[in-house]
């Protein structure tokens, strides 16, 4: 059994419990900016990995870099432990992966246009219901005619296809409106121009290499650079929903664990639910119900409760509240709200003291080991063992270049997929065509074509030497002329291409 992490200490002197065997039922930090949700946050990554549990965290401001190294000289944090007494505090430096979806700030990280499904591309685009309908259609083609959806010039090929072909699919399945064709069309190019296009392709993400160990048996924290990627919000938070989904549908059923398999933490957590639709929601609440079985823990960090949907924030047992501000009545409501999601102490005006609040000091409740929500408490935060704030840039490409991951993510692979296929389809009929028309076409005395026979087949007179002279200069034409067509031909599928899928390679 692992030993329980420490949180947060009261000024009397009580010491605040995280469970590990509780951790998988999930978690919520919550608090204005400024408050200190980001080193809560660390502090919590570095308590599971010393317990073994490998973590996953998206850093949306490079604050968090600092993992990897040791910590030490930061004046307000040796106060704080100086201040709780701490037993056995010791500066140190865990074990991290850096990931970057542009594969600048860490190793590339992908995923495939098929592995992600029309739903959460859909959620990516901003379809209404009539464009995500159309655009899973485009999914169930590919499907069924054996067309692998991998990267962006894929998807745009096959909805392409299908805006072209329309009338062939409209028997099998369904309506597909040419509207709707153009809004998915424009919405990939949106994405595209977002940087989106560096997301979808091969290799993929392997779950497994996020579940990781070092040889002193701490768990590795993978760190995503999220601050360029947090641009184009919808990129950032469908890439977190797939990573989710794609964990609750590849990692076995494990019950009740002594401590998690591994934690995620989705900081921004609003973004994963503003304007989603709502069977997207219900499929989040589904795998965040769902998602402990498999020993996985997600907690959510965002500025308020009320950010969470409530049938998601049902399910997060643990939770950190730092401070709220209760500037407006909209605000006031929102203290109130979030006040009322604890578990009761009689002691303590819960409200009042959401708004008094320092840095560093929260609200905390946690699930005992009967799986019920602690009384809540009014603590300050336990500080973080390793450096609070960025490493530099030397250090972070250190790391990069020592993982043991280094090269096998770097280089993209393009293997032949739903875009070669239908451009190779589109060259063939093209070919067809040209010789259909060459075999329909009546010779041309005149012309190239004649001018060069004359000059090589001569005025035959029916002799050996006359008729050898005319094949050769039959030969010579042919092939000339096959030189020229070949030419223009590949001229015409470019610019047919062009425009048919989404540009050249």
């Amino acid at each position: 059994m692992s030993e329980p992490i420490l949180v947060a200490k009261n000024t009397a002197g009580h010491e605040i419990y995280l469970l590990p065997q509780m951790a998988n039922r999930h978690g919520l930090i919550t608090g204005a900016t400024g408050t200190g949700k980001t080193v809560t946050l660390q502090m919590l990554a570095e308590s599971f990995s010393r317990i073994g549990v490998p973590v996953f965290l998206s850093d949306i401001k490079g604050d968090l870099s600092g993992l990897g190294k040791i910590g030490g000289g930061n004046a307000k944090i040796t106060a704080r432990a100086g201040q709780l007494e701490l037993e056995n505090f010791a500066h140190r430096a865990y074990p991290v992966t850096f990931w970057d979806v542009f594969g600048a700030m860490g190793h590339p990280l992908r995923a495939t246009i098929s592995d992600m499904g029309p739903l959460l591309i859909g959620r990516m685009l901003n379809l209404n219901e009539v464009q995500q309908g159309v655009l899973s259609l485009v999914f169930k083609i590919a499907d069924d005619n054996g067309l692998l959806l991998l990267d962006l010039k894929d998807l745009r090929a096959m909805v392409q296809h299908v805006g072209d072909n329309a009338a062939d699919f409209t028997t099998g399945y369904g309506n597909i409106s040419t509207a709707s064709i153009g809004a998915i069309q424009r919405g990939l190019l949106q994405i595209e121009t977002q940087g989106g296009e560096s997301l979808f392709g091969e290799p993929m993400l392997n779950i497994a290499d996020l579940m990781q160990t070092d040889s002193n048996g701490y768990g590795t924290i993978n760190i995503l650079a999220a601050d360029q990627l947090m641009t184009s919000p919808k990129v950032y938070s469908t890439l977190l929903l797939w990573l989710l989904s794609d964990m609750f549908e590849n990692l076995p059923e494990a019950g009740d664990l002594a401590k998690p398999r591994l934690v995620l933490f989705f900081d921004e957590a609003h973004l994963l639910f503003n304007d989603a639709p709502e069977a997207l929601l219900d499929k989040i609440e589904q795998v965040v119900r769902l998602i402990r079985s498999k020993g996985v823990g997600v907690y959510f960090v965002t500025q308020n409760p009320a950010d969470v949907p409530d049938k998601v924030l049902g399910q997060l047992g643990n939770r950190i509240q730092h401070a709220l501000r209760a500037f407006s009545p909209r605000d006031q409501k929102a203290v109130k709200a979030a006040a009322e999601t604890m578990r009761d102490n009689p002691g303590l005006d819960e409200a009042a003291a959401i708004t008094e609040l320092g840095v560093g000091e929260a609200l905390v409740s946690c699930l005992d080991d009967q799986g019920r929500p602690g009384i809540v408490e009014r603590a300050l935060i336990v500080p973080p063992q390793a450096q609070v704030g960025p490493v530099t840039d030397a250090g972070r490409k250190a790391i990069i270049r020592d993982s043991l991951l280094a090269g096998h993510y770097e280089k993209a692979v393009d293997r032949e997929s739903a875009y070669e296929i239908l451009k190779g389809r589109a060259i063939g009929k093209q070919a067809e065509a040209a010789a259909r028309q060459a075999a329909q076409t009546p010779p041309d005395s005149g012309g190239i074509g004649g001018m060069l026979g004359s000059i090589f087949g001569g005025g035959g007179n029916g002799s050996s030497r006359a008729d050898n002279r005319q094949g050769i200069g039959e030969a010579l034409v042919k092939s000339a002329a096959r030189s020229i067509g070949s030419a223009v031909g590949r001229q015409i599928v470019r610019g047919v291409l062009g425009s048919l899928l989404g540009g050249k390679r």
